[in-house]
């Protein structure tokens, strides 16, 4: 592929701005014997293990994006926040504009509320997302839950056997359900509806006071990724989220 597309399939701008940083020598690509600048736009490269520097700053070429995020609490999972920022600002330029055309750059699979935190993945690759949350392919989410009210065993039981919400005669299941401490339940789900840990909870008597996803899958949140910062993710991740033994 000619270098000045292998920038624009990674957002580097448009055709003609990719041209323009290759021409002005703000483009260099690592090679065996180190880094060399290039100014010819139409030289052509491998992309599998290309890693390149674009005014100063180390890339990779990834055919497709598979993020996680640490969602911090005041952000919205939109494009277009109304009132926190979005959660597409704590992303560098390219990943939110990589690909060109109307649906470019990553979309975060899913959504958390804004005052929700926890993992978030986020992805350009469509199959993926669908893959990840459609109800049919059973991606099990667990949540970690502080509730206003005292727990007891009968909520617990509740929440394990099924509620019904308002939007749905048909109740709605925990995977697994745990008291971890009075005001602290863990919750294991599998679909992915409107508030749901909020309105399954309000459901057998309590509130939601803080809220917090601390894996999808295989994936979570226990290697140190801190709040507000990103990173891609492995190939075995991704399969690990796209297989049937993950569901």
């Amino acid at each position: 592929m000619q270098l000045q597309d292998i920038l624009f399939s990674q957002g580097f701008g448009t055709r003609r701005i990719c041209c323009g940083l290759v021409q002005q020598g703000l483009v260099k690509v690592e090679e065996s014997s180190g880094l060399r600048i290039c100014t010819d736009p139409t030289e052509t490269f491998t992309e599998e293990g290309l890693m390149f520097h674009v005014q100063g700053e180390r890339w990779a070429y990834h055919e497709r994006a598979y993020l996680m995020v640490h969602k911090p609490a005041g952000f919205e999972c939109s494009q277009k926040p109304s009132t926190y920022p979005s959660v597409y600002t704590l992303l560098p330029g390219p990943l939110r504009t990589r690909g060109g055309g109307a649906a470019a750059g990553v979309q975060a699979v899913g959504r958390l509320d804004q005052d929700t935190t926890g993992l978030l993945l986020m992805s350009d690759d469509g199959k993926f997302i669908h893959r990840l949350t459609s109800p049919r392919h059973h991606v099990p989410k667990v949540y970690e839950v502080q509730v206003k009210h005292p727990l007891d065993a009968k909520q617990v039981d509740r929440l394990l056997a099924g509620v019904v919400l308002d939007d749905d005669p048909k109740p709605v299941k925990a995977q697994a359900c745990s008291a971890e401490g009075e005001f602290h339940l863990k919750l294991t789900l599998t679909e992915g509806k409107y508030h749901q840990v909020k309105r399954m909870v309000a459901a057998v008597g309590n509130r939601v006071e803080a809220l917090h996803r601390s894996s999808v899958g295989v994936l979570s949140l226990n290697d140190g990724l801190m709040p507000g910062h990103w990173r891609w993710l492995t190939r075995e991740e991704v399969a690990s989220l796209t297989t049937k033994t993950s569901a």
